[in-house]
C-alpha cells in the first residue's frame, strides 16, 4: 500500500473510532487490553519499522501493527513512506494534522505514530543467553528515567533490561519516548519478581553489583583496577572484590528511595558512584549511565 498514494483519502474526521482506538494507547488499561504501544516521532518510528523488516526477513515476529502520519511529515522524511510500503501487514494511512494530534500523547506531536506491539520476551530467554550485561531496574517510577536508563544500555551495549514489579510501564508513551528508539533495540523484560532474576543471572554465571549510594565500593577505583588487571595480563581480582569486565548484572533502585534492604542483600557487592562535588546524589539515570558505561569498556578491554 502506498503511504501517500492518490487512492488514500487522507483522514480527518477527529472523532472516527479509529483515533480514538489509538489514542488509547496512551493508557496502560489500553495497551494492557490491545497488547500494543504507541510509538511518536520520525525517529523512534524509524526504528520500529527497521526491526520490523528486519525480523520479517528473518522470520521473527512482526513488530509495527499501523503508520498514520502526515504528508508534511513525509516530506521531510521520505525513507519511513519508503519503509512503510515495503513492510508486510501494516496498516498505513495519511491523517490530518488534527487528527494526528488526537492520537498522539505530545502536545506538538512530530508528524507520525505508528501502532506497535508489545514484545513477550521471557527473562528465561534473556538467561539462556549467558548475557555479559544487564541493567535491572527496582521500582523506578519516573517513565523519563526508565527511558533514559534503557538508552543508556543501549548505547553500552547491553544484552537486556528487566524491571521488576513496581517499577513504571516502559511502554507508556512517555518512557518510549525518552528511549528514542532504544525501546526497539534490546529485550526488556518486565514485572519480574526479584528473586527470580537473581536466581536466573546467578545461575548462568554473573555478579550482581548493586548502585548503592552508601557503599564502601568505588566505582572509579573498580575501573583503575580492572584496567591494572588488563594490563597485567589478565590477572584476576582479589577475592571479595568485584570485577567489572565479568557477567554483570547491575541493580538501580527507586528515585526516591534506592534499593532496599532486601534488594542490597541480593547483590553480591555494593558499588558507590563517588561524588567530588557538593551535590547530594546523583539522578537514578546519571548514576545507571556512569555504572553501565564502566562495565562496557572493562568488558571491551577484556
Amino acid at each position: 500500500m502506498n503511504l501517500a498514494g492518490d487512492n488514500e483519502v487522507t483522514m480527518t474526521n477527529v472523532r472516527a473510532e479509529k483515533v480514538r482506538e489509538v489514542a488509547r494507547l496512551a493508557t496502560r488499561t489500553g495497551r494492557a487490553r490491545s497488547g500494543e504501544f504507541l510509538t511518536e516521532g520520525p525517529q523512534a518510528v524509524r526504528e520500529a519499522l527497521r526491526l520490523h523488516l528486519e525480523n520479517a526477513e528473518h522470520g521473527r515476529a512482526p513488530v509495527v501493527r499501523a503508520v498514520y502520519a502526515t504528508e508534511d511529515c513525509l516530506d521531510r522524511y521520505p525513507e519511513l513512506e519508503v519503509m512503510s510500503n515495503k513492510a508486510d501487514g501494516i496498516h498505513t494511512r495519511l491523517v490530518s494534522q488534527e487528527v494526528l494530534a488526537a492520537m498522539a500523547d505530545t502536545v506538538t506531536p512530530q508528524g507520525i505514530v505508528a501502532v506497535c506491539i508489545i514484545p513477550e520476551t521471557s527473562l528465561q530467554q534473556v538467561a539462556a543467553g549467558k548475557p555479559r550485561l544487564v541493567a535491572v531496574l527496582c521500582r523506578v517510577q519516573d517513565p523519563g528515567n526508565a527511558g533514559t536508563i534503557i538508552r543508556a544500555a543501549d548505547a553500552a551495549g547491553a544484552d537486556a533490561v528487566v524491571l521488576t514489579g513496581g517499577s513504571v510501564d516502559v511502554y507508556n508513551p512517555k518512557a518510549v519516548r525518552s528511549t528514542v528508539g532504544s525501546v526497539f533495540h534490546l529485550p526488556i523484560v518486565t514485572n519480574v519478581d526479584l528473586g527470580e532474576i537473581l536466581a536466573a543471572f546467578k545461575g548462568q554465571g554473573s555478579t550482581v553489583l548493586a548502585a548503592d549510594g552508601y557503599a564502601a565500593a568505588d566505582l572509579d577505583a573498580l575501573q583503575d583496577a580492572s584496567a591494572a588487571r588488563r594490563a597485567g595480563a589478565g590477572a584476576a581480582a582479589p577475592e571479595g572484590e568485584p570485577a567489572l569486565e565479568d557477567q554483570t548484572v547491575w541493580l538501580f533502585g527507586n528515585e526516591g528511595q534506592g534499593l532496599d534492604e532486601a534488594e542490597l542483600a541480593g547483590a553480591d557487592h555494593r558499588v558507590a558512584v563517588p561524588l567530588y562535588g557538593i551535590a547530594e546524589s546523583l539522578n537514578v539515570g546519571t548514576a545507571a549511565t556512569m555504572c553501565l558505561y564502566a562495565s562496557a569498556r572493562a568488558q571491551r578491554r577484556g
